[in-house]
């Protein structure tokens, strides 16, 4: 059965009273490939376009989704995250490897808000880049890890 359908086959969400609180986690990542025109602008460990300073406002905007996942994707439950940490880095190919790594003590988990924040620290290195070069590729969003709960993952 489907946790966020009802016996009438309506959706719902999920009922999660009786579960137990504990520590749970989660790390999601996306890769940003840049092309030339792009990783040209990057010094001193940030890339600056006309619209800022893209990495550090990545930074904030996904750490700004996963606050706000419950209002985005539906019957997910508000939570009060404990937690959360953005990284982006360039990799051996000159991609933006951007991670979210959340925390919460709760009864539910915090997949979808990791998810949410790698996905919107991706879209904000894409839409504050566009101007540079409209190449730019967002791939491999995917759950890398999550504990807590009824299972773990990686």
């Amino acid at each position: 059965m489907l946790s966020h359908v009802d016996k009438n086959n309506r959706p719902n969400m999920v009922d999660v009273s009786d579960k137990e609180v504990t520590k749970r986690t989660a790390a999601a990542s996306a890769r940003v490939k840049l092309p030339e025109a792009v990783r040209s602008e990057f010094a001193n460990g940030e890339i600056h376009t006309q619209k800022g300073p893209v990495i550090d406002t990545a930074i904030v905007a996904g750490t700004m989704a996963a606050k706000k996942t419950h209002e985005l994707i539906p019957f997910c439950h508000p939570l009060g995250l404990d937690s959360c940490k953005i990284s982006i880095d360039f990799n051996d190919t000159g991609d933006l490897v951007i991670l979210c790594e959340v925390a919460i003590e709760h009864k539910t988990g915090v997949e979808m808000e990791a998810l949410t924040g790698a996905t919107v620290a991706a879209l904000t290195v894409y839409d504050m880049c566009k101007s540079l070069s409209h190449e730019i590729q967002i791939t491999d969003i995917q759950l890398r890890k999550k504990t807590g709960g009824k299972r773990t993952v990686g």
